[in-house]
């Protein structure tokens, strides 16, 4: 089994007596998590699966006196698919509140229903983590250096769903199910949205525009819709863990685009399993966005697993002068601090900052990220 770097984090995250939230897609290890977690466990426990209805049952609408009956001398609760019972975020806060000797984790598929409910029901007590894909951090620790950069291509192309790292034969398969069968599941349950097509026309067009700025009006145009529906869906399939946006950044000067947006993909598999397009790096067109999209998702990946939350931009201005990825730091003097970075699959080729940002922005790093030189961006360095 690969141990994910979130792991630890999360087992820290049981002594602190407060509800232990897991986020994350389909398919990406929640529940084999949530097991290991309660197998590791010393005392009484319960698990919870809320894909089955009589357990399922047992949270939704329970008096005080059935919750008594239920948590008994547990000691560990685990709530497996937690957004399916209703009214979720009461039914933890409860738990929470009357029996503190207990720990609750739980995990949830989407942030749909337990965003919402949970936002104002568990404030200052719940503690939460964003589970994703495996991340290179987690695959170098496993296969080692020399075998995982062997297996670089395989990642930009196939990307890092436990099923398709597991049986790489598979991988094209499997993603594929993913895609179609699991991905956008609580899109259209909890949202009551109907119309596939379009849903698939959208993903469609944002895969084919990775690293590019996007417009929600010609997004519209593209999908034969409107630009608010547009914003809609891709603020469903943030919360459905697909896409992420990057916003640009700004210090209010006059070339600077302020309101611009570029969209990636959790996973480069699912981006590429979308487009049916798995032909080897030899064979592409796109091995720029594949690592641009590779390299900002892997990066939020290891941040995220740390709980580390700088703020992350690209930077663009009218005359087309751009940098591809910003994060925002300080310096010893307290001073705000970029750290600029180009993203360049291919060693050979070159890069540098335009005069219009280093005049504007003079307290900046600048790197050129390429794949003989990428491990400690994404976290192994």
């Amino acid at each position: 089994m690969i141990q994910r770097d979130q792991e630890l984090h999360i087992a820290q995250s049981l002594s602190r007596r407060k509800v232990v939230i897991i986020y994350g897609p389909r398919q990406v290890g929640k529940t084999t998590l949530m097991k290991k977690i309660y197998n590791d466990f010393e005392g009484p426990k319960q698990y919870i699966d809320c894909d089955f209805e009589d357990q399922r049952a047992a949270l939704t609408g329970a008096t005080m006196v059935q919750f008594k009956a239920l948590v008994g001398d547990t000691k560990l609760l685990c709530i497996d698919e937690a957004q399916r019972v209703e009214n979720i975020g009461l039914t933890l806060k409860i738990l929470h509140d009357n029996f503190k000797e207990v720990t609750v984790v739980a995990t949830g598929s989407s942030s749909f229903e337990m965003a919402n409910t949970i936002k104002e029901s568990l404030t200052g007590r719940k503690i939460e983590h964003i589970m994703l894909p495996i991340s290179t951090k987690d695959l170098w620790k496993h296969h080692g250096g020399i075998m995982e950069n062997g297996a670089l291509e395989q990642r930009l192309i196939y990307g890092f769903y436990p099923d398709v790292v597991s049986y790489p034969a598979d991988a094209q398969e499997a993603l594929i199910e993913i895609a179609t069968s699991y991905l956008y599941k609580d899109i259209f349950q909890y949202q009551e949205l109907r119309n596939s097509e379009l849903l698939n026309k959208l993903l469609a067009a944002l895969a084919y525009q990775i690293g590019n700025q996007v417009s929600y009006n010609e997004l519209a145009q593209l999908t034969n819709t409107s630009p608010h529906t547009v914003e809609r869906y891709i603020d469903l399939l943030e919360k459905a863990f697909v896409i992420f946006k990057l916003s640009s950044y700004s210090n209010n000067l006059r070339n600077e685009l302020s309101k611009s947006k570029k969209i990636y993909f959790y996973d480069n598999g699912i981006r590429n399993a979308i487009i049916r397009s798995f032909k080897p790096l030899s064979l592409r067109n796109d091995i720029g966005a594949l690592w641009e999209n590779y390299l900002v998702s892997e990066r939020y990946k290891n941040l995220t697993s740390q709980g580390i939350y700088p703020q992350k931009h690209f930077w663009r201005t009218t005359q087309q002068q751009e940098i591809d990825y910003l994060e925002l730091d300080r310096d010893a003097k307290g001073e705000e601090l970029i750290h600029a970075f180009e993203m360049k699959y291919n060693p050979k080729k070159k890069a540098r900052l335009s005069k219009t940002f280093t005049g504007a922005y003079p307290n900046h790093t600048f790197q050129i990220i390429n794949s003989e030189n990428y491990w400690e961006f994404v976290g192994v360095g």
